[in-house]
């Protein structure tokens, strides 16, 4: 009796087998809708080995993409993609692959832990970013009319703020080795590579405070003008418009108060520029993707 319920419990638990494409197909796509990415990437290959010519052989080849791309597998989802594009130049759907090239490549250095933890991508290397921001200008100079186009923009605005970003970041890294050259020039290639950014105002500011500590005060002041003329509320100015140059120490804070809060022989700290709460309050991005059409 035991072994018969035993028997009967494990082919219950085995997963159906489908034998025909609509049915592969069509079971992949309940899977799809139910988040169960695995059953669905089985039974999409399954579907391509078994019928690459088939009815529905294209289709399921981009919800490959979208399912490796969900299940956190992004160098399977850019391999598949590329390899669509690679065999359907001429697709109508192939804008969507471009797309997922973009998606994929942005998230494909990211843990589990940081797809589930917010966490400052922005300190990271920005090779991904790069990438993801190539692909995705290719997809808008391929298909300027995707429906894939609206969103591929959007995520190219938060990329390229997230590459200045980074740079602000370096410069900010360059202030405590006392490379004051490095660091004006990471704030220099952000204001040339990236005008609008929110990392704007930090990257004058770099400028401003490297100047100043390479003793080259007609430099300074020249970005301090530019600086108070379209940041006049940057938090280093005081009412006066002149630069507080002890702000890039202790996120802000006065020297004297901290060594009230931190003890009497504690040293400055340079946490150096990084006014993103101000004047970049949304630089997150979702990840969410749509499904091909």
């Amino acid at each position: 009796m035991l072994s018969t319920l035993v028997l009967l419990t494990a082919c219950s638990s085995k997963e159906p087998e489908y034998t025909t494409e609509a049915d592969l197909y069509h079971a992949a796509e309940e899977q799809l809708e139910r988040s169960q990415w695995e059953s669905a990437i089985k039974n999409l290959n399954s579907l391509e080995e078994n019928f690459p010519f088939g009815t529905y052989a294209d289709q399921a080849q981009l919800e490959l993409i979208y399912a490796h791309y969900s299940s956190g597998e992004a160098d399977a989802a850019i391999a598949t993609a590329n390899r669509f594009i690679r065999l359907h130049p001429q697709h109508r759907n192939v804008d969507y692959a471009y797309y997922m090239l973009g998606m994929a490549s942005f998230t494909k250095d990211q843990g589990m832990f940081e797809r589930v933890m917010p966490v400052d991508t922005s300190k990271r290397d920005p090779g991904a970013a790069r990438e993801s921001l190539a692909n995705f200008t290719q997809l808008l100079n391929r298909y300027p009319d995707s429906n894939y186009a609206a969103d591929a923009k959007k995520r190219m605005l938060h990329l390229r703020n997230h590459l200045a970003r980074y740079e602000i970041h370096v410069a900010n890294y360059y202030f405590k080795r006392g490379a004051y050259v490095a660091a004006v020039g990471r704030g220099r290639y952000v204001i040339e590579n990236f005008p609008q950014a929110p990392a704007t105002p930090d990257a004058l500011a770099v400028m401003v405070q490297g100047y100043h500590l390479l003793k080259m005060p007609d430099q300074s002041n020249e970005m301090l003008e530019i600086l108070k003329l379209n940041y006049a509320d940057y938090p280093a100015l005081n009412k006066n418009g002149e630069f507080d140059y002890d702000y890039m120490y202790n996120n802000g804070q006065s020297p004297w108060l901290a060594y009230l809060t931190l003890g009497l022989f504690s040293k400055n700290e340079i946490t150096g520029f990084d006014t993103r709460e101000i004047y970049d309050p949304q630089y997150k991005v979702t990840t969410d993707v749509a499904r091909a059409d």
